[in-house]
């Protein structure tokens, strides 16, 4: 399978061997993927039919939380199909014309992944429409008088899309993929499988009581675990004899300000802010941000999904709470004006 990145948009710059890692550790076929078992059963299906067709799978819509292997899930799919993968993301594909030079690239059968896909421009969604129902686009050459259409007939593909927010995506560009599928957080069992295989090829010694304490750590998140898997890597080799035990992994998960429920120094800085600030809320998210120097938007789509699916906050019309579950992992004592407010969703 040949993988071409067209734009890497990471906002982060790691080194040339942490990159290297992390392209090994991507598993490459459905066995080698571990947990979200519904969704490769779902896929497994559509890409044996279209085998069987002869055809390019469907379109294919990957949403959920950052970290859950969206973009690795579209490496296995290529795979899995023997096609090539062509990467890039929303934001890279700027103008109509942009599109239109990765697509007439397309060979036939071939995957293209667009990473964020929401974030796409009007005009560019535009010329993506016909791509996707006809494998043709119109783009227009020259402006004025002389402005004309030409029509470009494209190879079939398959078009993958990633995003961390479906509900940004226009209804006409949702109904366009045939297959839509959620990504799930993990847990903490399928997240030490995750770990011990990681270890493996990292060639790195664990143990199984280790590889769950980490893995209870993780946040539910494949990226995050490993992530925490290379640190903890780092204390063994430097404090320890090599071997990742578990009193490694804990000293180590400690020295990196992560607690057992997987809450870091922002984590707690946002459960202490709300407490202690504005008595336990209900307070805005905007306000929030202010108060501990954060971006709204980085603290509504990073921080508080994880708080609350583990019912440290909860959402009301007035704002977000602190819930008992904060006030006992804080060592706070719970005020009672706080427990009467009603939830959102109530």
């Amino acid at each position: 399978m040949a993988i071409e990145r067209i734009v890497d948009t990471s906002a982060h710059d790691d080194d040339g061997a942490e990159q290297q890692i992390e392209v090994t550790l991507r598993p490459q076929t459905f066995d080698e993927y571990v947990g979200q078992e519904r969704l490769k059963r779902n896929l497994r299906l559509a890409i044996e039919a279209a085998k069987k067709r002869g055809e390019p799978i469907d379109h294919v819509l990957l949403y959920g939380p950052p970290g859950l292997g969206k973009t690795t899930m579209a490496g296995v799919i290529a795979h899995e199909m023997g096609a090539g993968l062509r990467v890039t993301s929303g934001p890279a594909i700027e103008k109509a014309g942009d599109l239109a030079s990765i697509l007439t690239n397309l060979g036939d059968g071939d995957i293209l992944f667009i990473d964020e896909i929401h974030r796409l421009g009007r005009a560019v969604e535009e010329v993506l429409y016909s791509a996707m129902e006809d494998y043709r686009i119109d783009i227009m050459i020259d402006k004025g008088p002389s402005a004309r259409s030409i029509q470009i007939d494209l190879n079939p593909f398959t078009l993958v899309g990633a995003t961390t927010r479906s509900g940004l995506l226009t209804a006409p560009l949702r109904a366009r993929f045939g297959i839509n599928l959620h990504l799930e957080y993990y847990a903490p069992e399928t997240l030490s499988r995750i770990i011990k295989r990681s270890a493996n090829l990292l060639k790195v010694p664990i143990e199984g009581d280790a590889a769950v304490e980490i893995a209870r750590r993780s946040r539910g998140t494949p990226r995050i675990c490993n992530a925490l898997l290379r640190r903890v890597r780092d204390f063994a080799q430097v404090k320890g004899n090599g071997t990742i035990d578990h009193a490694i992994a804990q000293s180590s998960l400690q020295s990196l300000n992560i607690d057992k429920y997987g809450l870091d120094e922002i984590d707690n800085k946002i459960l202490l802010t709300i407490i202690d600030k504005f008595r336990g809320g209900p307070v805005g998210v905007s306000t929030i941000a202010t108060a501990i120097g954060e971006d709204a938007g980085t603290l509504e789509e990073v921080y508080e999904p994880y708080l609350i699916m583990e019912g440290f906050i909860k959402r009301t019309p007035r704002g977000r709470m602190a819930t008992e579950l904060a006030y006992e992992h804080l060592g706070k004592t719970m005020r009672g004006s706080s427990v009467s407010e009603p939830s959102l969703f109530e």
